[in-house]
């Protein structure tokens, strides 16, 4: 179901909230502060989480062991680090995305490759966008709003107070969100010619799932709602990549891929997984590297890689 934007509560006064508030008050003055002075406290931050938050780089140490064996061990650990670092600026970013005017967003980012939408709504079709989980995506999802207000798969947060800032931030640039389960309304809105934007690269459990590789990883649990929604709607696909340049945000709009679904659904999941690899290549450091993507195992080997 199309998610209905949450509204103000008194109850969000209450004291149970009231650490959630302090830590929007700053994130929000915070957001105001000079953008490179932002981007160093990030990074400031992101150290500082490296050393405290050691179950989650742990998590990032064994995704990139198991995505790059040939990485040396020096190489992983300096990718980790920059990973943490890009994190602790993802937090200031959402800041940002949330808040900033329109002029000061479009001042600091830009769409890459807008004519491949361009040419699948001259179509008559909707365009099926295929995101990463890169760190920055909070900030780039303004981005792409600004040029084209756009639809995405939604899962709401647990704090009450946290969904009502999240949402409302979310769809300051775009149009509206979708329950993660309301496949029928994600169909609707490619059938009525929205850019949907969906993150097919997380493990969504072993429903629903080819095993395919993805890195080095031969059998990584990889979700088939991506063949779902291009078989089903009158869409096209394409590949989004949200980055953060030397000299602001880019997002990358990319060919679809051609002959997109086959009907081989382990083929057609394994060439999103290459796709995905190609992206993530682009800026290793700025991936959800501390998402356990290789957690659900097929039967035949179902011990734990972490």
């Amino acid at each position: 179901m199309q998610v209905k934007a949450p509204k103000f509560q008194f109850s969000f006064l209450h004291p149970r909230y009231w650490l959630t508030w302090l830590s929007i008050v700053l994130l929000y003055l915070i957001s105001w502060l000079p953008y490179r002075l932002q981007m160093w406290l990030g990074k400031a931050l992101g150290r500082l989480l490296y050393h405290a938050v050691k179950s989650r780089r742990k998590v990032a140490q064994r995704n990139i062991e198991l995505s790059f064996p040939d990485m040396s061990e020096q190489e992983r650990e300096q990718l980790v680090k920059a990973n943490l670092e890009s994190a602790g600026m993802a937090l200031f970013e959402a800041g940002m995305g949330w808040w900033w005017p329109d002029w000061r967003v479009r001042g600091l980012g830009k769409v890459v490759g807008y004519e491949h939408v361009e040419s699948i709504l001259a179509r008559g079709k909707g365009v099926f966008g295929l995101a990463i989980h890169n760190m920055n995506l909070e900030f780039n999802c303004r981005v792409i709003g600004l040029k084209h207000p756009s639809v995405a798969f939604y899962r709401r947060h647990n704090n009450p107070l946290m969904e009502y800032m999240q949402y409302h931030g979310r769809v300051r640039s775009n149009k509206y969100l979708i329950h993660k389960r309301a496949v029928g309304d994600m169909i609707a809105a490619l059938n009525s010619q929205e850019l949907c934007l969906y993150l097919p690269d997380q493990d969504y459990g072993p429903k629903r799932c080819e095993f395919v590789p993805f890195f080095a990883v031969e059998e990584t649990a990889t979700t088939t709602g991506t063949l779902l929604f291009a078989n089903q709607a009158n869409c096209e696909t394409v590949f989004l990549l949200p980055l953060r340049t030397s000299s602001g945000y880019e997002v990358h709009i990319l060919p679809g891929l051609e002959d997109f679904p086959s009907g081989d659904d382990k083929l057609d999941v394994s060439r999103v997984n290459k796709r995905i690899e190609e992206m993530v290549l682009k800026a290793p450091e700025q991936y959800l590297w501390m998402h356990k993507r290789f957690k659900t195992r097929p039967e035949h080997s179902p011990e734990s890689l972490y």
